[in-house]
C-alpha cells in the first residue's frame, strides 16, 4: 500500500493543507486493491491574520479531526485509481461558536507511471497525477475556521519525480497546481479587497511543492520519510483585523513532517496489513492556523 499525503482544502480550518493528493511514487500492480482508514488530528491556538500571528480567546484552542476511508485499485501496473471520502469534525474550547461534523469532499484521482528505469543500483521514475474533488454535502463553507471545507470543486494536476539508490534510500520532489472554482455562501454582500454584491465567492487556486527524503529498513518492512511541504494560493485577500476568515482568503503554508509505515508481511495472519503514523508542524503561514498534526492509519492490500 502506498502513503497518501493529505493536502487538504481548508487551510485555516484544518491548520494544514490536507486534502486529497497522491504524492508518492509507489504503484500498485494490476488487479491489486487496497482499503485504508486514516485519522488525523490538527490543533492550533494561534493563527495568522494576514502575515501577523495572533491569539484569539474567542476561539481558544481549535481542533480538527479528519477520518478518511480510501480505496485504491491497480487498473494496470502503470495506472492506478484512488477514491477518498473524508469525514471531518471541528470544535474549539473558546467563544460561543459551535463546531460542525460531516462528510467533506469526495475525491477521485488517477496516477500514471510515465517512466521508470534502473541504472545499476540507481532507479529513476516519473509519474503524473490528476485528481478531482467536489463537496459531498451542502455544508456551509463560509463558517471558517469551523467549516468542513471550502465548498468548491477542485481539479489538481501533479508531477512526481523520484531517484532511488539501491532500493534503500530515495529523494522525491512533486509540483502541483490546484484549480478551484466558486463557493455559494449565505450572504449577499462581502468584502474582499473590494465590495461584492453576490452570494458566490471566488476561491483562490494554489500551487504546491513537496520535497521528501525517505528510506527502507527492517528488511524492507519499514518505510520512513521526512517531508517538506509548501502550498501557496496564487490570489486572494487577507483576513481583516479581528474579522472572521472567509473562502476568498489568500492562504499560505510551509510545513515539515515525518511519516512512517510498517508492513506486517512477516506475520502470516496479518499479511497484507500495514500500520501508518505521521507528525506535521506548520512552520510559517498566512491566513491559517499554526497547526500541529498527529495521524495514524491501517491499510489492507490484496490481489484478486
Amino acid at each position: 500500500m502506498k502513503k497518501m499525503i493529505l493536502l487538504g482544502s481548508c487551510f485555516l480550518c484544518a491548520g494544514m493543507l490536507y486534502g486529497q493528493t497522491f504524492s508518492d511514487a509507489i504503484m500498485m500492480k494490476k488487479r491489486e486493491i487496497c482499503f485504508a482508514f486514516m485519522f488525523d488530528q490538527g490543533k492550533w491556538d494561534q493563527y495568522w491574520e494576514g502575515s501577523t500571528l495572533i491569539t484569539n480567546m474567542n476561539i481558544g484552542t481549535f481542533t480538527r479531526n479528519t477520518y478518511m476511508p480510501m480505496i485504491a485499485y491497480g487498473i494496470t501496473d502503470k495506472l492506478n485509481v484512488l477514491l477518498v471520502t473524508p469525514y471531518v469534525k471541528t470544535h474549539s474550547n473558546g467563544g460561543q461558536l459551535a463546531g460542525v461534523r460531516g462528510f467533506q469532499d469526495v475525491n477521485i484521482g488517477v496516477k500514471y507511471e510515465a517512466f521508470k528505469k534502473d541504472f545499476g543500483k540507481h532507479r529513476v521514475s516519473a509519474l503524473a497525477v490528476a485528481q478531482f474533488g467536489t463537496p459531498m454535502t451542502n455544508y456551509l463553507s463560509d463558517y471558517m475556521p469551523y467549516s468542513l471545507g471550502l465548498g468548491t470543486q477542485e481539479l489538481t494536476g501533479r508531477i512526481i519525480g523520484q531517484y532511488e539508490f539501491n532500493k534503500m534510500v530515495y529523494l522525491r520532489g512533486t509540483a502541483a497546481y490546484v484549480w478551484r472554482g466558486q463557493t455559494e455562501v449565505e450572504r449577499s454582500y462581502y468584502y474582499a479587497n473590494g465590495s461584492y454584491y453576490t452570494t458566490y465567492m471566488d476561491v483562490p487556486s494554489a500551487v504546491n511543492y513537496q520535497a521528501i527524503v525517505g528510506g527502507w529498513a527492517l528488511n524492507h518492512n519499514l518505510r520512513l520519510e521526512v517531508i517538506y511541504n509548501v502550498l501557496n494560493c496564487v490570489s486572494g485577500d487577507d483576513i481583516r483585523r479581528w474579522n472572521m476568515p472567509q473562502p476568498t482568503n489568500k492562504m499560505e503554508v510551509t510545513q515539515a513532517g515525518f511519516f512512517a509505515q510498517y508492513y506486517l508481511k512477516a506475520i502470516e495472519p496479518l499479511k497484507g496489513f500495514s500500520l501508518m503514523a505521521s507528525y506535521n508542524q506548520v512552520l510559517e503561514g498566512r491566513n491559517m492556523g499554526k497547526s500541529t498534526n498527529f495521524g495514524g492509519g491501517i491499510t489492507y492490500q490484496f490481489t484478486f
